[in-house]
């Protein structure tokens, strides 16, 4: 379960991490009293689950109330789709630092990795030069102890006021996230202010779902506010993630997914969602392609390849699918696997066409995609 910054950001503050000030509007009617509120300058930034949000031009800063509105109206506006901005306090900032608390799998522990360098060139900086993020891990029934954080500290470099003050910041992030049951809790970028002060510049949270009947609180007051897609993913426990292209996905596993993105990228083409048809889920053909006609597309786009997912029952969902939701954009279909050639008659007695090689499946999706645009 992901929630959004301005999510993260009031459990951080709820629980003594520094957030900058800031309002949350869902339209343009809102934005006046937002901007008197935060003042300026300040930052517009586009709530949405993917990442990369500064490189994609969702995060804009602002001097003007006319710069806040243009901004506001584009983001807004039908290109992003944006349904809810913070618009937060500019911060006068001394320093980036990413810090993160995960797990690591293979010691069954928590673990802590901060870096004198974030910012949105954090998973270069991971790559080229890993040593210069610290690492430490820690007891999830006792928690990250002072020492540990003081250490990590101090083999960064920063001085003795900072350093009290960012130890501290690391136990209330390490705390918070074994309150929540968290998978991931990151801040990137963690500000160092000119005053000193340690200030939440950004925030990431994942909520493990296995932890559901403990996290209640997660269920009305944050996850009534993710889109409805998102939504109905979730409570049919089928695993979903909304971006802002052209072409939906429902693909059969992780690595047949990356291999699809892959292409649909080196074609030109741009993903809307991707939505799990495999594993359990291989026969709710019908609701899965429910959810994905709620984020809007140019196309649909079905690969799978399944040896206990059957072929034939995904392609009899299908078909059943497209009588009744009859989808408003086409539907490109490459299903292999376990009773293949029953799946390819299906399709072929109810109007589709069955492509047999993902690749051509990935240029007939995009040249559709293409089409609509032109």
């Amino acid at each position: 379960m992901k929630l959004h910054e301005y999510q993260a950001k009031t459990l951080f503050s709820e629980h003594g991490i520094l957030i900058p000030n800031s309002r949350l509007i869902v339209d343009l009617t809102e934005l006046e009293d937002a901007l008197a509120v935060v003042g300026f300058p300040c930052v517009l930034k586009a709530q949405v689950l993917s990442g990369g949000r500064g490189k994609a031009g969702l995060i804009v800063f602002v001097r003007t109330p006319a710069e806040a509105r243009e901004a506001a109206e584009r983001l807004f506006g039908p290109t992003h789709r944006i349904g809810r901005l913070l618009i937060e306090q500019a911060v006068d900032i001394a320093q980036e630092i990413y810090a993160a608390v995960t797990i690591d799998a293979t010691l069954a522990k928590g673990l802590l990795m901060v870096s004198a360098e974030g910012g949105v060139d954090i998973e270069t900086l991971a790559v080229e030069h890993p040593e210069k993020i610290h690492r430490v891990t820690f007891d999830l029934r006792d928690g990250l102890a002072p020492y540990q954080a003081t250490g990590i500290v101090y083999a960064l470099g920063f001085d003795k006021n900072v350093s009290r003050t960012l130890a501290n910041v690391l136990i209330k992030m390490a705390e918070l996230f074994m309150r929540l049951d968290a998978e991931l809790l990151e801040i990137n970028p963690l500000f160092i202010t000119t005053e000193g002060k340690i200030v939440a510049g950004d925030g990431k949270l994942i909520i493990d779902d296995n932890a559901r009947f403990r996290q209640v609180e997660f269920d009305e007051e944050f996850l009534e506010e993710g889109d409805e897609a998102a939504r109905e993913a979730h409570a049919e426990g089928i695993p979903f993630i909304r971006f802002t292209g052209d072409i939906g996905l429902m693909c059969a596993g992780a690595g047949l997914t990356t291999t699809v993105y892959d292409l649909i990228l080196d074609e030109g083409g741009t993903v809307a969602n991707y939505l799990e048809f495999g594993g359990p889920n291989y026969k709710k053909a019908v609701k899965a392609m429910e959810i994905c006609l709620k984020v809007p597309s140019k196309v649909i786009l079905i690969v799978t390849f399944g040896t206990i997912a059957r072929a034939d029952v995904m392609a009899e969902g299908i078909v059943d699918a497209i009588k009744r939701l009859k989808p408003d954009r086409p539907i490109v279909t490459c299903i292999r696997g376990t009773n293949e050639q029953e799946a390819t008659t299906l399709l072929e007695a109810h109007g589709l066409t069955p492509l047999f090689d993902t690749e051509e499946a990935v240029k007939k999706a995009v040249a559709l995609a293409k089409e609509a645009t032109s």
